[in-house]
């Protein structure tokens, strides 16, 4: 059995280096690229595929809403988050319904693995990663406060963390301004802090952003 990958990601010498690596294994192919969200969303729907590779920042969508959107259609489709960002959207990505996260510093033979790991339907994380689980686990209080937020509300908290306008987070995730002002107002009851200052510096300290 060949495992059949799509690669997510807008950056073609990552793109390359991935699909060369993955060349040189003889039970997996890359069937697809895809350079945006709704490249990966129309590639998906033209073909099975078994595991998609899915980059966090793309140019029209973040990775995890399209990992959402991929797992509600296709449901048996395996998600693996490759990413440069070792930080809280590692648990975004698995509420979006991702199978792993892997660090795109990791060597060849370590991706390789993961890829199997998760094609066979196991769970992968990079070590950094896994450490990163077990810590938050470790802080219940904290945990708790961030997994309150759905995976919209993470969204919109990791792009105010960036220091991103109500408008310019509706304008980034095709929102309304009042549905971003209605979200950011739910985000500050979940995390208890009363304005955008406090809750950019809970984010921050959380890794978002």
């Amino acid at each position: 059995m060949t495992i059949s990958i799509l690669i997510v990601d807008d950056h073609p010498v990552f793109r390359f280096g991935l699909r060369t690596l993955i060349g040189t294994e003889p039970d997996m192919q890359v069937a697809g690229e895809a350079t945006t969200g709704a490249e990966a969303l129309a590639i998906t729907a033209g073909q099975p595929l078994d595991l998609v590779l899915m980059d966090i920042n793309l140019p029209d969508m973040t990775g995890l809403e399209v990992t959402r959107r991929l797992r509600a259609l296709h449901p048996a489709l395996r998600v693996l988050v490759i990413s440069m960002l070792d930080d809280a959207t590692v648990f975004q990505a698995l509420k979006a319904g991702a199978c792993g996260y892997i660090l795109k510093g990791a060597s060849g033979e370590e991706t390789v693995r993961a890829l199997r790991a998760a094609a066979s339907g196991e769970a992968i994380f990079s070590p950094k990663i896994a450490q990163r689980i077990q810590q938050h686990f470790a802080a219940p209080t904290a945990a708790n406060t961030f997994f309150e937020l759905t995976e919209r509300e993470g969204e919109i908290l990791a792009l105010l963390a960036q220091g991103l306008t109500n408008s310019a987070i509706a304008e980034r995730l095709s929102l309304s301004v009042k549905t971003v002002r209605n979200r950011v107002s739910d985000i500050f009851s979940k995390l208890q802090v009363s304005d955008r200052a406090a809750a950019i510096i809970k984010a921050r300290k959380a890794g978002i952003g």
